[in-house]
């Protein structure tokens, strides 16, 4: 944990006005997955993106079942900023624990789910998953370790999720709808 914080304090001395304000907006995109979950309805609403948005929608949901039912309450980690008062938070102070990153998470179960399905759309979530992983960083809320977590279970929820909907699909109800 000692390298973490190492790494942690590193990165405070890149904190600028206008970097605050791009990371504000990124980490804003994750509040409680809204973004992602918008864009899953979005895409369910169209014919041709169907599947993609019920894979992301699915994706998501596996995603709150392990990150915020099952991980976070088990793993019960302090976040950085919980143990370090000193850093001066430019968020509000997160309530719930830090393993895994859930923006992170969210972030790239949706990204994983849209490359998988949507390959050229997918590149550009991607890279809103790992700025979104960075803010997490910058603003002191998570540990390294939580965000690389929050990026491997992600993909993993987004190729879970893929493939429940190509089961899905496989169904009678299924092939009508997606």
């Amino acid at each position: 944990m000692a390298w973490e914080f190492t790494f942690l304090d590193w990165l405070q001395g890149f904190h600028t006005p206008v970097l605050t304000r791009i990371m504000e907006a990124v980490t804003f995109l994750g509040e409680a997955g809204w973004f992602w979950i918008l864009l899953g309805i979005v895409l369910l609403c169209t014919r041709k993106y169907r599947f993609c948005g019920a894979a992301i929608l699915a994706a998501l949901l596996l995603d709150l079942v392990l990150a915020n039912m099952l991980l976070k309450p088990l793993v019960a980690r302090d976040r950085p900023c919980w143990i370090n008062r000193e850093v001066e938070l430019l968020v509000r102070v997160p309530r719930d624990y830090s393993f895994p990153s859930g923006h992170t998470m969210a972030s790239f179960a949706a990204a994983s789910a849209l490359f998988l399905t949507w390959r050229k759309a997918g590149i550009w979530a991607l890279l809103l998953g790992a700025l979104m992983g960075i803010s997490r960083l910058y603003f002191y809320v998570h540990f390294p370790t939580d965000v690389l977590a929050g990026v491997i279970l992600g993909i993993f929820c987004g190729a879970a999720g893929v493939w429940i909907m190509k089961k899905t699909r496989q169904t009678k109800l299924g092939n009508k709808y997606l």
